[in-house]
């Protein structure tokens, strides 16, 4: 398994992945700048008449529902549609669904787009199959409660579906992967699993195998995290420490640190 995980890193190294991101406003900066570490190249573009244009050509595009407002969602129904027409691998992270129902609705409307992966927290997979979703953005819902679920909706929308948590589940509904790399302190910063969600993207742009390529974005951002956590002093400098990171990790190190497992369905 660690020796895919490192195939799907040089695939991504040899090929930096021009990645569209349509993201929100509170983690731009650091989601370019983690796809910039990590060895892609960010775009981010909302107008709708350009989203689609750039959805076209791009290697990858990320549709992240976190801080949406009408004009956004004219552009990421634009980029969704241009993804999809195109063939271009396209991520979506349904921030904070369920409670909250004009983003629930969107997200539940853009699956229509056939998404290549989908990836949230356990609340958030849980409210696209129709649950109430979590606190804000916060899961109230463990990793083992959505497994099912996330099988289903793979199987469902042909795509692969990740929960996120202190241990990932990652399945395409054939397969599944489990993650168990990663620091609480990923916790503690703003915008780490929406700056994973463009990685996943990045890594599908570059890859054959989208589960293979989502399970090794997590294990890039987990191995980086417990990287900057034996750095830092803090929330604060762990973030610095985990861009450096980021830049670090390789395919020897993914290798030889990532707790990846495949797991019976």
């Amino acid at each position: 398994m660690n020796d895919a995980l490192k195939t799907a890193y040089q695939n991504l190294k040899e090929t930096t992945p021009l990645t569209h991101c349509l993201t929100n406003t509170v983690v731009q900066p650091l989601t370019a700048n983690v796809l910039l570490a990590a060895g892609a190249a960010p775009a981010m573009v909302e107008m709708p008449e350009e989203a689609a244009v750039l959805a076209s050509v791009a290697n990858a595009v990320l549709i992240n529902l976190g801080t949406i407002n009408h004009p956004q969602v004219e552009g990421i129904r634009a980029a969704a549609a241009a993804a999809q027409e195109s063939g271009t691998p396209w991520v979506m992270d349904p921030v904070a669904i369920g409670a909250l129902p004009v983003r629930t609705a969107l997200a539940k409307e853009l699956l229509a787009n056939k998404p290549t992966a989908v990836r949230g927290n356990a609340s958030e997979i849980m409210a696209l199959a129709g649950g109430e979703g979590g606190r804000g953005v916060d899961s109230t819902n463990s990793v083992d409660d959505a497994t099912a679920v996330a099988r289903e909706l793979a199987r469902e929308h042909g795509c692969v579906v990740a929960v996120s948590g202190p241990v990932d589940y990652i399945t395409d509904g054939k397969r599944a992967i489990t993650c168990a790399n990663g620091d609480e302190l990923l916790t503690l910063i703003t915008g780490a699993g929406c700056s994973l969600g463009a990685l996943v993207a990045a890594y599908c742009g570059a890859n054959e195998d989208k589960l293979v390529a989502t399970a090794t974005a997590h294990a890039v951002v987990g191995v980086a995290a417990q990287m900057a956590a034996a750095r830092c002093e803090g929330p604060g400098s762990f973030q610095v420490h985990w861009l450096d990171a980021l830049s670090q990790v390789d395919g020897d190190v993914l290798a030889k640190e990532a707790k990846v497992e495949w797991v019976e369905q």
